[in-house]
């Protein structure tokens, strides 16, 4: 099964858990999202991919620079451990590690998370890759992903026990697209996929094929 054939299966079971008031928030939120032109203004195949210097889980510091210098990198922009459609993107991202380091690539995954929310994460899923925090979103929105969430989207996912202010570290509005860029050893982007539905994500059997492009 293909990972959005995986999640298009949760969201329909997913979407029968949660009140049917909270459903019609969400939808009209992704609607308003989809309709702003957000993804029309992220960074894109060709364009340089910005520079970054981020915290690891483990609280090493880890730059874009830096992790080009050993070869490829692919980037995933993710929204956190609290979300469920993130952590099954994950997940196949993991069971394709493997493939991606056999190319000669790293891994590397983006949230808006604190270290302590990204360390729970990575030992819970046993990730093998890094997993790094943008707290307050200045990678995001370097890239063009960072968002703003609606006052009735934000006051649902209180309702569904999600507390954002304290895992984006105070910044609890503040969310990236799903995105996932090959970036080149010139810190070119030759791939990219950036999504406004949080439901949808980049397959990792086109992250492989954009990779074994480059050779």
């Amino acid at each position: 099964m293909s990972l959005n054939a995986e999640l298009r299966t949760f969201y329909e079971a997913r979407q029968r858990q949660i009140p049917a008031e909270v459903r019609a928030v969400m939808q009209r939120a992704g609607e308003e999202l989809e309709a702003s032109g957000q993804t029309g203004r992220a960074v894109t195949v060709g364009k340089q991919a910005p520079d970054f210097t981020l915290p690891s889980a483990v609280g090493e510091t880890v730059t874009l620079k830096g992790l080009l210098a050993q070869g490829p990198v692919v980037l995933t922009f993710y929204r956190g451990a609290w979300c469920p459609y993130c952590n099954v993107a994950l997940r196949s991202l993991q069971e394709h590690h493997a493939a991606i380091t056999e190319r000669g690539a790293q891994l590397i995954a983006i949230s808006p998370q604190i270290p302590d929310e990204s360390l729970a994460l990575t030992e819970k899923h046993t990730l093998a890759f890094e997993v790094l925090s943008d707290i307050g979103s200045a990678v995001a929105k370097a890239y063009g992903l960072a968002f703003d969430l609606p006052d009735d989207l934000a006051a649902a996912y209180d309702k569904l026990g999600l507390d954002l202010q304290h895992v984006n570290g105070g910044h609890a509005r503040t969310l990236p697209l799903p995105a996932t860029y090959v970036i080149g050893i010139d810190g070119t982007i030759q791939w990219a996929f950036v999504n406004s539905d949080y439901t949808t994500r980049a397959e990792p059997t086109d992250i492989l094929a954009a990779l074994d492009a480059l050779t």
